[in-house]
């Protein structure tokens, strides 16, 4: 098993001088692995979030919400056994999948089977994608998000997408202006380049 992890302390040496962390500009808050295992890679995102678990739980499952950060039309049958029905605007790809665990405020897990398309010729039929939530102090959430059973070449793609989405939920969660998807997506690419 072959481990690629994105920390804090080496963020900084991939920016270019204008994208450094300061008080003005976004705050990288990488913490994304990349894990080789076999024919499959694996993507892991943790982000200690501010806010309770309830309303990040409403972040993740509610359709309204996705439409805002994750710039997806969703249709989802919260419960286990459910169904999952997404359409991203930005990549326009169709996700289906089953509910695999519903436990409100701690963890949604579900298939992610992307329907070939022009970006992804094969699709991506194999791939999971779960959301855990642990309250962490009084009002606090440490969100991990994990991406599993992806194809190699796949998960450096989907990497830096996720690192982009993930900073749009925080921003969306903070009511701040939400960055710019591709822009941020360009940004910290090369941080999942090998």
């Amino acid at each position: 098993m072959k481990e690629f992890e994105i920390t804090n302390e080496n963020v900084g040496q991939h920016l270019s001088s204008n994208e450094k962390v300061n008080d003005t500009t976004m705050k990288i808050n990488a913490r994304g692995s990349i894990t080789y295992e076999g024919e499959y890679s694996f993507l892991r995102f943790q982000r200690r979030l501010p806010h309770p678990t309830e309303t990040i739980w409403k972040e993740i499952t509610d359709p309204k919400q996705l439409s805002e950060w994750m710039n997806t039309k969703a249709i989802i049958n919260g419960k286990s056994g459910g169904t999952i029905d997404f359409v991203n605007t930005v990549s326009g790809f169709h996700t289906l999948g089953d509910i695999l665990v519903w436990e409100p405020n701690q963890v949604f897990e579900h298939e992610w089977h992307i329907a070939p398309n022009p970006g992804l010729p094969q699709g991506e039929p194999n791939s999971i994608i779960r959301w855990e939530l642990e309250q962490d102090g009084d009002s606090d959430t440490l969100l991990t998000l994990t991406h599993s059973h992806l194809s190699k070449s796949i998960s450096l793609r989907f990497a830096p997408g996720w690192h982009a989405y993930l900073d749009r939920l925080e921003a969306d969660l903070d009511n701040k202006e939400l960055p710019d998807w591709m822009h941020r997506f360009g940004q910290v690419k090369e941080l999942y380049s090998s």
